[in-house]
């Protein structure tokens, strides 16, 4: 079997991209703080590849979020457990009269649903994270 027909293994430990066919054709130079060169330079190697290699991966990405996508998941998550907060103090409440009186409250079946609710919101919020 030639080098021409051998089947192309894909290698997890290299750090450079694949060679062009047609080979590069633009020069990028970019300027950096010396702390933007730091953090570059940790993030790549824990990333086990190059910086330019770690610039480009990251810059055409597909799955990337705006500053202002993410201010807004942080928001729902912030409220999310506020909401998740006050809905656990209702339901101590509700399970301190269950065990004070021994009967079980008619608005604890309503606060339990309004719980799995806020769980189901919390699951989205994760997802849409998750998916970009």
């Amino acid at each position: 079997m030639s080098d021409e027909q051998a089947p192309r293994r894909f290698n997890l430990s290299r750090r450079r991209r694949e060679n062009s066919p047609a080979g590069t054709k633009k020069r990028r130079d970019l300027w950096v703080t010396a702390e933007e060169e730091a953090a570059l330079v940790a993030r790549a190697a824990r990333d086990k590849v190059t910086v330019p290699n770690l610039l480009i991966s990251s810059a055409l990405s597909e799955a990337q979020e705006t500053t202002v996508e993410r201010r807004a998941a942080i928001a729902e998550l912030m409220s999310l457990h506020n909401l998740l907060a006050r809905s656990s103090n209702n339901i101590n409440q509700l399970a301190r009269q269950a065990n004070a009186t021994g009967e079980f409250p008619a608005e604890a079946r309503e606060a339990l649903k309004h719980i799995r609710s806020v769980a189901m919101r919390i699951d989205q919020t994760i997802e849409g994270l998750m998916q970009g």
